[in-house]
């Protein structure tokens, strides 16, 4: 008896109900309603031999584990999975960094950071997958208006060596009244360490010599991310 798996027919797109098709899913009830899935077959726009968009969808998210690690994925890791290929990846790697950059601009369109969620998903777009640990800050005008992110140490899995004296010298060269900092776990995990709660103490003393004060500081883990000043660490 023929194994049900190989013998079953994947069914089109076209085939399925107009209401249940990922782009009219989409023109009609918004983005936001749709799975991972759905999204990836309409990025996707076709499928292989046997298999629908929406079927490729679910084995690529499958193989990658979830749809982070397939945004992160490299093009070696990117274009051995079946179906894909360096078109596919040039698409993705342009989706990525549209989102990025739309995400910045949001920060720094001119207004006061009023939105924390607009703050957590910008240092997450920038600091999250990495493989080692990356220090970085937002500077603030003296309305907390964005003047730029920077990151400004580097360091291997296992941390990053920070100097405060570094942050104040680009405070004064950008005329910042206020920071953000924000660094990654390549672990994955978020919770802050004790490491990270004294540099942040430290660089509030140094800062504060100049009259700049940190608002918080944000570990980036993996698709998290955690607030030192709102689990009272600051």
């Amino acid at each position: 008896m023929a194994d049900s798996n190989n013998t079953k027919a994947a069914i089109k797109i076209t085939d399925m109900p107009l209401e249940d098709r990922p782009r009219e899913k989409l023109l009609k009830r918004g983005a936001e309603v749709l799975t991972n899935v759905e999204l990836l077959a309409i990025f996707l726009r076709t499928g292989v031999k046997g298999k629908s968009a929406l079927d490729l969808a679910k084995d690529l998210l499958d193989h990658f584990g979830d749809l982070r690690s397939l945004l992160a994925a490299d093009r070696d890791q990117f274009c051995e999975a079946k179906g894909l290929g360096d078109a596919k990846y040039v698409q993705l790697r342009a989706c990525v960094e549209i989102s990025r950059r739309y995400l910045r601009e949001c920060l720094e369109r001119g207004d006061a950071l009023t939105n924390p969620d607009d703050t957590r998903n910008y240092l997450m777009s920038e600091l999250s997958g990495r493989s080692y640990e990356v220090f970085g800050c937002l500077f603030l005008d003296n309305k907390n208006r964005v003047i730029t992110f920077q990151e400004l140490f580097y360091g291997t899995i296992d941390g990053a060596s920070v100097y405060p004296r570094e942050v104040v010298k680009r405070a004064l060269q950008l005329n910042a009244a206020a920071l953000i900092l924000a660094h990654n776990h390549p672990s994955g995990i978020a919770e802050p360490s004790q490491a990270d709660i004294s540099i942040t103490h430290r660089l509030i003393e140094a800062l504060k010599l100049i009259d700049v004060r940190i608002l918080d500081h944000f570990v980036i883990g993996d698709g998290y991310c955690v607030s030192l000043a709102e689990k009272g660490l600051m």
